[in-house]
């Protein structure tokens, strides 16, 4: 099987930025292996966002996991989505749940996490985590546990 007829619009060209949240950016590609269940990673350690309120920059690695399906994101166009984020205004736990719904109505995955692994500002590091598991799915009961395994 081949990808010459993936349609993709950002690798191979020349690297324009976006200077606010674009979602639109995110193209995906298609997984040559539906039948096995896997995971991919995709860490970020430079990602970028500004405080809603103090317009202060804040920094942190996201971490992506998911078990893809018949979709995959494409890996510049992720790059892009997430510096799109630099001039953005909102809080972390914010952040971490647009990038998982965002990712996940665009790839339709079985299963995805993400987490914001903050700096700290002012004495305290935030680590918000979100997740998903197709509905009706063995990946719904696995985002569940998941979820609740992190609890403190």
């Amino acid at each position: 099987m081949t990808r010459d007829n993936e349609n993709l619009k950002s690798l191979g060209h020349k690297t324009s930025y976006s200077k606010d949240y674009d979602p639109d950016v995110l193209e995906t590609f298609e997984n040559l292996h539906p039948d096995n269940d896997y995971w991919v990673e995709l860490l970020c350690p430079e990602f970028t966002t500004l405080c809603p309120i103090t317009g202060q920059p804040d920094f942190a690695e996201i971490r992506i996991s998911y078990i893809p399906d018949k979709r995959m994101v494409e890996s510049k166009s992720l790059k892009l989505y997430l510096f799109s984020f630099r001039n953005h205004g909102d809080f972390h736990e914010d952040c971490v749940n647009i990038i998982m719904k965002d990712l996940v109505r665009l790839m339709d995955p079985r299963y995805i996490e993400v987490l914001g692994n903050f700096v700290p500002r002012g004495g305290i590091a935030i680590h918000p985590y979100a997740n998903y598991g197709r509905p009706g799915t063995k990946y719904e009961r696995m985002a569940e546990e998941r979820l609740f395994k992190r609890g403190l």
